[in-house]
């Protein structure tokens, strides 16, 4: 089983790539394999709602992270992203990569996070961190991603790596963020051994306020 832990902050090494390392680790122990995927620091346009994932089952603009993210995505059995706060909000480039990243899958056919754990890390020097956790845990409600806690909400303070490292709290949630998630793929694992079959998809109703 493998988990990839997506890292949305302009530093590579910085807070957020801190407390994603942690979960890691605590995954590995638990046997499961990880990799930290990086969105960089180069500018991530938005979504313009074009709809050409429809066909393309990707995004219709390459040149970033985007699509080298979804070309991978498909082949994990959970997911982490993480993210620092910018503003009382996730870092912008990050939310970009979000709306791109799931409306991709969305519009392509749902195929790549469906019923795939997920979890959102958030790092801040001081506030606005339940408000971020919270904007990320939207994208895995829309997909039927089952959303995996910790004892704490999946947070981190600090302006700097070290000071990630002192705040005990926080590092130890992202220690039992990583059990559980490993805990939820074993038993999601046992299941289907188990001969439990995936809820069976029903065909999308789309509506809107007026119709």
């Amino acid at each position: 089983m493998k988990v990839l832990l997506v890292n949305g902050s302009p530093h590579e090494n910085g807070c957020t790539g801190t407390a994603l390392k942690e979960v890691a680790q605590s995954l590995e122990k638990e046997s499961i394999e990880t990799k930290i995927f990086w969105i960089g620091n180069k500018p991530i346009g938005g979504c313009i709602g074009c709809r050409a994932c429809e066909k393309k089952k990707e995004c219709a603009f390459d040149g970033d992270k985007v699509n080298e993210f979804l070309q991978i995505a498909g082949s994990y059995d959970g997911f982490v992203f993480g993210t620092p706060v910018h503003f009382a909000s996730a870092a912008g480039n990050m939310s970009s990569f979000m709306d791109r990243v799931f409306s991709a899958d969305m519009n392509g056919g749902g195929s790549r996070f469906l019923l795939k754990p997920a979890a959102a890390v958030v790092s801040a020097r001081r506030a606005g961190t339940t408000v971020t956790w919270d904007q990320l845990n939207k994208y895995f409600g829309i997909c039927q991603m089952p959303v995996i806690s910790s004892r704490y909400w999946n947070m981190v303070h600090g302006s700097t790596p070290e000071q990630v490292m002192e705040d005990r709290e926080g590092v130890q949630v992202m220690h039992i963020l990583g059990k559980n998630m490993a805990y939820f793929l074993k038993c999601k694992e046992a299941g289907e051994k188990a001969g439990i079959k995936a809820p069976e998809q029903e065909q999308v109703t789309f509506t809107n306020f007026i119709r």
